[in-house]
């Protein structure tokens, strides 16, 4: 299933975060011990996490309107401090805590029109609380009403566990340093529009600490815009066109796939590369298991920043880019544009052909637990495990 996301820049005050979700579309058995929970509220499948009394507890507490109430404490504490109160970046974030989805309802009650479906681990923000126990979020295009049973809310530490954050290069080329100091070594670059997992950006002013494949780096700020992603919630439309696509993505690259098939059995059964005495075997069929095996042909080959040549020299992304060109598809040169191509399978699930999306790299799974990279310049192109780093995300062309 395709993972969206939501993008949020700076600070956010309440009620500003559109945020959202992906996940199975199969019911979960209730977790042990609730004891809240209505008949009707499992037979739907929204299954409460463990410890969700606290999270009841705090939503009964709260007012019809603690939007209302929060800014009213805060301009008291500014009244008295003389100092403005700066909310947090997770202010009235609700969090999905379920073994799969809760519904969003266009009413705060189980008899109400589902408007979507808001997954474990997906967020959405809170723009009200009932009386009865409910919240009404907003979540990327759905807004409605979700159980406080099921979300837990304002928990910072949560939030940032589920979410991601982001570098992304506002420069033409960024340069990674090995220390938070202009004067440090470079340890790599980034191309402009690409983006880098932020692991510290608080400890060091003006710098923020990201993870490349060279390693743990810094970047300047003033290079970098900064991004926090969720995953969205899911509207009944959004669930049926993106099956559809995703059928609909599968076809033509299958369509794709065979038509390079068919050309290359024209030709010879291998050729001879441009600038190289090496000799490879030609793309042949259209299905994952081709791609990875004609992608670690070309082990040994070098790393080029910038380069496409599966031959000469590749970054990267260049070489997906070229590897699936063999095949006839045709993806961006991008690292972080490849997270979103073709749909999204779980790692579990990974396949030979898959493509593994890191922080600012990406890789073809080859099976396994085996990926084949253009790694580094000093390494070129290689095998690696695909667990040497932590995959942000899979993807499937074929």
């Amino acid at each position: 299933m395709k993972k969206r996301m939501v993008r949020i820049t700076g600070c956010l005050l309440a009620g500003a975060l559109s945020i959202g979700s992906f996940g199975l579309n199969t019911y979960a058995a209730p977790v042990a011990g609730v004891s809240s929970v209505t008949a009707v509220e499992i037979a739907e499948g929204q299954t409460p996490a463990a410890g969700v009394s606290q999270a009841l507890a705090q939503c009964l507490a709260d007012s019809n309107d603690a939007a209302a109430q929060k800014a009213a404490e805060q301009a008291e504490q500014v009244s008295e401090n003389d100092t403005p109160v700066v909310a947090s970046e997770y202010t009235d974030i609700a969090i999905a805590q379920v073994d799969n989805y809760v519904n969003v309802r266009s009413e705060p009650n189980t008899d109400s029109e589902v408007l979507g479906k808001l997954y474990n681990n997906s967020a959405g923000t809170i723009l009200e609380t009932t009386d009865n126990g409910w919240y009404r979020i907003k979540s990327g295009n759905v807004d409605g009403y979700v159980k406080c049973e099921y979300v837990v809310p304002n928990d910072e530490e949560l939030a940032k566990r589920v979410s991601t954050k982001y570098a992304k290069v506002n420069t033409t080329t960024l340069h990674v340093r090995t220390e938070p100091s202009t004067d440090a070594s470079i340890l790599t670059q980034v191309p402009v529009g690409d983006d880098l997992v932020v692991i510290d950006d608080e400890s060091v002013e003006d710098w923020a600490k990201v993870t490349t494949e060279e390693g743990d780096g810094w970047v300047h700020k003033d290079y970098v815009d900064f991004n926090i992603e969720f995953v969205q919630a899911e509207s009944k439309e959004e669930e049926k066109a993106r099956l559809a696509k995703e059928e609909a993505e599968r076809e033509a690259a299958d369509a794709a796939a065979n038509a390079a098939r068919k050309k290359a059995d024209r030709k010879s059964s291998s050729s001879k590369s441009s600038g190289s005495s090496k000799s490879y075997a030609s793309a042949g069929s259209s299905n994952g298991q081709a791609v990875a095996s004609y992608a670690s042909q070309f082990i040994g080959n070098p790393y080029v920043y910038g380069g496409t040549s599966l031959t000469n020299g590749a970054d990267c992304s260049g070489f997906v880019m070229s590897v699936y060109a063999a095949f006839g598809v045709g993806l961006p040169h991008s690292s972080s544009a490849l997270r979103g191509v073709g749909y999204e399978v779980s790692l579990s699930n990974a396949q030979p052909g898959d493509i593994v999306c890191y922080s600012g790299h990406v890789a073809i799974y080859v099976g396994g637990g085996t990926i084949v990279h253009a790694s580094t310049p000093s390494s070129g192109i290689k095998f690696s495990n695909v667990n040497y780093r932590s995959p942000i995300c899979v993807r499937r062309i074929f």
